[in-house]
């Protein structure tokens, strides 16, 4: 009965861990690189909602004061009352912060707008204007 116990309390061998860590090794060999991919399609995601929740926080300062904030005021606008913007009603923003975009830098604000009465976007992963796929800019007017 000795030799039973002193066998079950020996634990792993060596070889038994290797397999082990070769395993699960191979199983995110598999697995990481389509996890990895979808990360990047989230953070699209994530930048076009916010730039949605944005959107509407400037329209619903628009509709207090009767004009989109200018460049200069930007979307800080949406959190603190700027100097001479009689009927502001804010903040806009739920959090009363303006968030960055998911590449952690701020979004970019143009009132006028190019595209729009105000351009609102990100020039995502890549931090330059244009590209594909998570370096594809995610912007207010498509």
């Amino acid at each position: 009965m000795r030799s039973d116990r002193k066998r079950w309390q020996r634990g792993f061998t060596l070889v038994e861990i290797m397999i082990v860590v070769i395993i699960i090794g191979l199983l995110a060999a598999l697995v990481g690189p389509r996890l990895f991919g979808k990360l990047g399609t989230a953070k699209q995601k994530t930048a076009k909602a916010q730039i949605a929740m944005l959107g509407q926080g400037l329209d619903h300062l628009r509709l207090d004061v009767g004009r989109y904030p200018t460049t200069e005021e930007g979307l800080k606008a949406l959190v603190e009352k700027p100097a001479g913007m009689d009927g502001w009603r804010g903040p806009y923003l739920e959090k009363r912060e303006i968030p960055n975009d998911p590449w952690n830098r701020p979004y970019i604000y143009r009132c006028p707008g190019q595209f729009g009465e105000y351009d609102l976007f990100s020039y995502g992963l890549d931090g330059v204007e244009g590209g594909e796929g998570e370096n594809e800019d995610v912007v207010s007017w498509k």
